[in-house]
């Protein structure tokens, strides 16, 4: 069976991710991203994970307790815009784009915010790291916000990218996609 949008996400960034990493995790929701990262880069790396909403917070921070790997990751209540202030190389990105899992559905991620924070995670990642972008589409900011991601990607140098789009073409709902960048 080929893999659904997130685990293609998991394993491009499984390929290029080491124990000891700094990795980010822009939009943390309810931690299963942020758990995958912090298992990924062991007791000695980090992982930078964003969220505007504190009920994301509190169930990431619940989530990593649990597992006890709350003590290699750095929860940011903020936007994912902040990222541009990483001072480490980045090794991977994560962005699952949409609305919080069980939360409120009217809190979303949108456009602008979404394309400085792409512009700035390109901005931390090192030569031959990954950033990955699961496109949730079907809210009330989605539609503006897929257009806007894949107009930009589209745009980004050659040179300097190389920009895959994972997608099942005979899926109704407005599927989720996934756009991933290779920083060369």
């Amino acid at each position: 069976m080929l893999p659904n949008v997130l685990e293609v996400a998991r394993n491009l960034i499984r390929e290029r991710v080491e124990e000891g990493d700094v990795v980010v995790d822009a939009t943390m929701g309810n931690g299963n991203d942020t758990l995958f990262l912090a298992q990924l880069v062991g007791e000695r790396g980090k992982v930078i994970a964003f969220d505007i909403q504190l009920q994301a917070l509190e169930n990431t921070r619940s989530r990593l307790q649990r597992e006890n790997v709350l003590d290699r990751v750095e929860l940011q209540l903020a936007s994912h815009e902040e990222m541009g202030k990483i001072t480490d190389p980045v090794s991977a990105v994560m962005f699952n784009l949409g609305y919080l899992p069980g939360g409120n559905k009217e809190i979303t991620t949108q456009a602008n915010s979404t394309q400085k924070a792409i512009t700035a995670g390109l901005g931390t990642l090192r030569p031959g790291g990954i950033m990955t972008i699961v496109v949730y589409w079907g809210h009330s900011a989605g539609i503006m916000e897929k257009e806007t991601v894949e107009a930009f990607c589209e745009e980004l140098p050659q040179s300097n990218y190389l920009v895959l789009k994972y997608q099942y073409v005979n899926q109704r709902n407005q599927a989720p996609f996934l756009i991933a960048i290779e920083k060369r």
